[in-house]
């Protein structure tokens, strides 16, 4: 093999490489979230282009590539490899914080209490219109730059604190604008379904996503000037419901979006079977779903994005993630970051996911990788460590992969380097000066 050529990265000799999977797969059910494919001392080579030239065994790795060029090396003997995390939902675009209400939820007011009282979605939206490009844009970037160091390479980012088109154009502008900036990877989520606006019913709040905002927003789309991923509705009882849910998802549809919405959060509302109906790529939440709505998912290859950290912190049931995944649902994992629920670190999300759902540990990696990737519409690019992916990994400092998720909360400390597209944007390794 001629191998003279330069490639990016080289990561060698490797405890452990967690490939995840190995076949194509795009997303993994059952017995593939149990059995993922590791190989024990391992390396990568990821090519100038950024994608992943090859991934083995450190010795046939070594003897491969003997006579390559490497911008950089990275011994990682006694440590473990694995891709990138993928973050399906999160609310990262907002002006104030609410920790007061945090205060009011630990006496026990409930989520609808909050938000009744003129609190929750409502207090950030005010904040949220108020508030410039540039600010948005700085307090973005500070929080995706906290959920890169731990260890996320992927993260959708929702609008929806706008519920009018000024606003919700102001916070898609402003995603656009880290995709275009920063070294994380974004799927962005139109979401001015997130909450009926003050003084509107809502069929006159659909009537405005509808006729006004999806227009404007394909106009821009056509334009270029900005890109769009997903299109979202918060399905719930007081907010949209499922006939204003389905006449939003499917013009969303209908522009080229990916259907991944709230629902069967706090009520059960039949959500998952209608968006099994709609073919959605993924819904959210979950935590009231039926045992029909589970049926529907696993049918339809609608993926569940389930969020432990919501259900904790609201006191909420846990989502039932057991039931969905021996029905076959491809169960994914998300932070839900938003200023209810503050946590940008998707291995403490794993770690709930494991302690709260009884998911185990190899599920709770394949639904923060491949299934999150696959949740996103991106598992032929994410997910995974397969040649031709993105060359998106973490180095931990560790001899098993699981320490990743038994360390609750020690990720800042575990995490050695977060590497997207073979360029390390973060590098956690204390040199000694000699």
């Amino acid at each position: 093999m001629n191998m003279s050529r330069n490639y990016r990265l080289l990561v060698k000799d490797a405890r452990q490489v967690v490939v995840v999977c190995n076949q194509g797969q795009r997303f993994l059910t059952k017995h593939g979230m149990q059995n993922l494919t590791i190989i024990e001392n391992g390396s990568v080579v990821v090519g100038s282009d950024g994608l992943i030239a090859a991934v083995g065994p450190a010795e046939v790795i070594r003897a491969q590539y003997a006579e390559a060029a490497f911008d950089q090396v990275i011994d990682a003997a006694g440590m473990c490899v694995l891709p990138g995390l993928v973050d399906t939902h999160t609310h990262p675009v907002w002006a104030g914080d609410r920790v007061h209400e945090f205060a009011m939820k630990l006496a026990g007011a409930t989520y609808m209490d909050v938000h009744r009282a003129g609190g929750g979605i409502h207090f950030t939206v005010e904040h949220t219109r108020s508030a410039s490009g540039a600010q948005l844009l700085a307090s973005l970037s500070g929080r995706l730059a906290r959920m890169q160091r731990a260890g996320t390479t992927l993260v959708e980012c929702k609008s929806g604190y706008g519920l009018e088109l000024q606003t919700e154009v102001k916070m898609l502008q402003v995603v656009e604008e880290a995709r275009r900036t920063l070294p994380i990877n974004i799927s962005s989520t139109y979401c001015g379904a997130h909450a009926v606006p003050k003084g509107q019913t809502v069929a006159e709040a659909t009537q405005d996503i509808l006729e006004v905002q999806l227009p404007q927003l394909r106009a821009l789309m056509s334009a270029g000037t900005l890109r769009v991923d997903n299109i979202d509705v918060f399905c719930e009882r007081g907010v949209f419901d499922l006939d204003a849910t389905r006449s939003i998802l499917q013009a969303g549809r209908d522009m080229g979006l990916n259907i991944n919405f709230h629902g069967d959060e706090l009520h059960p509302m039949n959500a998952a079977q209608l968006g099994a109906e709609l073919g959605a790529l993924a819904i959210s939440h979950l935590e009231e779903v039926s045992d029909e709505g589970i049926t529907a998912m696993a049918a339809a290859g609608t993926s569940a994005v389930l969020l432990p950290t919501t259900a904790y912190i609201l006191r909420l049931p846990q989502p039932r993630a057991r039931a969905m995944l021996d029905a076959g649902v491809i169960v994914a994992l998300g932070s839900d970051f938003n200023p209810n629920a503050y946590c940008c670190s998707m291995p403490v999300v794993m770690h709930l996911a494991c302690v709260n759902m009884r998911m185990s540990m190899p599920e709770a990696l394949a639904a923060a990788t491949i299934n999150a990737a696959y949740a996103l519409g991106r598992s032929d690019t994410h997910g995974s460590l397969e040649v031709g992916k993105h060359g998106d990994l973490l180095l931990i400092n560790s001899p098993r992969w699981e320490h990743l998720i038994y360390q609750l909360g020690g990720h800042q400390d575990l995490i050695r380097s977060v590497v997207i597209k073979g360029h390390v944007v973060h590098d956690n390794h204390q040199t000694l000066d000699l």
